[in-house]
């Protein structure tokens, strides 16, 4: 069985390291690949190869850069079917999922190729006499992303698009569940002309991260994960002087007021608790319906749906299925676990989707949707990141009972109102503590030209991704002030003495006089 390596120096290397991991198709449960876990000398290497080429990639004109994504975006598009189906085979969401994944990845290299307005500092003229200020936007220097299964094209394109565009290099540590997408656009950014070494891929664990998070040569630090792992790694890694951005887990709620439309609601959960298995950071899980009838028309709507729906692999169909498997075996199970936690807590099971087995696989990972009703904020399905295709419905009384709930929550990811009052949709956006906020939307993730990042245990740093916040991650901020004095009008002439009295010492000082 093959094994994959490494993408270091703009060519794929193989690991000296007996110590590999499979890669399984979540759909049929069976392994298809093998990757090498990269020993902390390979991952060394990386660094030193990120280092030379820093020298000379940070000098390339912020237009030559946008070039070479340009022709990057060029390529991805030209070979997005082949992307897709690497997507599917190792993650196991259905294509439509997986080419909308690539399509959103693509709009942060759009963003990225506009780098050269992007840099553009200030500038103040005479902000004294014969003295002018004004900034710079310099690298960062050696960038590194350690990026989640869940979408292995497009948060990796969170990061190294703006991370390159800025004159910074790159190591993507992807993760070891699906990393082909990852040594694909290493290929493709080669191919496009980006010089050996400003793009590294290492493979492999903790063994390979606690390098990067460590080693003096890496400058900064992104990460996508679970808040716990969020959390050490904000911590081991700006204990080590780097800049760090680290966004951790999500409990995001769907808030349904009497108003709503009922209908516009459910469709838009549909697809927000069940698309891609509930494996997203967005996925709305918990719904909070003001009232009883309000919480029965929705759930009666749901069952419907849901009843519908078609859950299979993502290849060799007539009509695509609308959910894939969950990316392992391991997490199916830990899925099943948190739905049999819901049911000893006294939440009402309405859909049990732990049984559910493919017609066509069934060997593969998956979980049918679920839908609790019932469900309380003491129980571990409510307080819990299940990251599975599970929906809770929370009932309350009131708006303030339901914005209550978000802002009591650790997490503070993404959120969304469904109303036809445009005064709750104002107080929710302007109430509510979380870091991304929808009104009428299923998912409310900014576009590219915004930034992406929660409040509270949901990030660590004070820079969320992409946008303009990953342009300020990615790079370094210089301020000048000068000064060309001629002849008749000499640096010297501008010097004054000021007399400071402190603790009965005077002290002088000679300054420029820009007064």
């Amino acid at each position: 069985m093959k094994t994959l390596g490494n993408y270091i120096d703009g060519t794929s290397k193989a690991s000296q390291n007996d110590r590999t991991a499979a890669i399984y198709n979540p759909a049929t449960g069976k392994s298809i690949v093998n990757v090498s876990m990269s020993t902390k000398g390979e991952t060394q290497e990386a660094i030193a190869s990120a280092r030379r080429a820093l020298e000379k990639w940070k000098k390339v004109t912020p237009l030559n850069r946008a070039r070479v994504l340009f022709k990057f975006k060029d390529l991805v598009e030209s070979r997005r079917e082949e992307l897709v189906e690497l997507i599917t085979r190792e993650h196991g969401k259905v294509p439509s999922d997986a080419s909308g994944e690539l399509t959103r990845g693509l709009e942060i290299v759009e963003f990225a190729c506009g780098i050269p307005h992007l840099l553009k500092g200030d500038h103040s003229l005479n902000v004294g006499r014969g003295v002018d200020s004004f900034s710079l936007m310099q690298p960062v220097g050696v960038c590194a992303g350690i990026t989640p299964f869940n979408f292995p094209a497009m948060v990796p394109m969170w990061m190294f698009p703006i991370a390159i565009a800025c004159g910074n290099t790159f190591i993507l540590k992807p993760s070891e569940k699906n990393p082909s997408v990852a040594l694909f656009l290493a290929g493709l950014l080669t191919e496009a002309g980006l010089p050996d070494g400003v793009f590294n891929v290492v493979n492999g664990d903790k063994e390979s991260v606690d390098v990067l998070l460590t080693d003096t040569g890496v400058d900064a630090v992104s990460f996508v994960g679970s808040t716990p792992i969020a959390q050490a790694i904000y911590e081991k890694a700006s204990a080590s002087g780097k800049r760090v951005q680290a966004l951790g887990g999500a409990k995001n709620h769907m808030v349904v007021l009497p108003d709503a439309n009922i209908k516009q609601a459910k469709q838009a959960l549909m697809g927000a608790a069940f698309g891609s298995a509930g494996e997203r950071c967005m996925a709305i899980s918990v719904v909070v319906c003001v009232g009883d009838e309000v919480a029965d028309e929705l759930i009666r709507q749901l069952k419907e749906d849901i009843a519908e729906m078609k859950v299979g692999p993502g290849f060799n169909f007539d009509v695509e299925p609308h959910m894939g498997p969950l990316v392992s075996s391991v997490h199916a199970d830990t899925v099943r676990n948190y739905i049999s936690s819901g049911v000893e807590d006294g939440a009402a099971l309405l859909v049990d989707g732990r049984s559910f087995t493919s017609i066509e696989e069934p060997d593969g990972f998956f979980v049918g949707p679920t839908l609790f009703d019932q469900v309380k904020p003491s129980m571990k399905i409510y307080q819990e990141e299940i990251f599975g295709p599970v929906l809770s419905v929370v009932r309350v009384n009131s708006y303030e009972e339901a914005a209550q709930l978000i802002n009591d929550h650790e997490y503070g990811n993404g959120t969304t109102i469904f109303t036809g009052s445009g005064h709750y949709a104002r107080k929710f956006c302007e109430d509510i503590e979380v870091g991304m906020v929808g009104v009428n939307v299923p998912i409310p993730v900014p576009m590219a030209f915004h930034s992406f990042g929660g409040w509270k245990r949901s990030i660590f740093g004070p820079l969320n991704m992409h946008g303009t916040d990953g342009v300020r991650f990615y790079s370094k901020m210089k301020t000048i002030t000068s000064r060309w004095p001629t002849e008749e009008n000499n640096l010297a002439q501008f010097s004054m003495s000021f007399s400071h009295k402190a603790s009965g010492r005077g002290i002088l000082m000679h300054l420029p006089e820009i007064f």
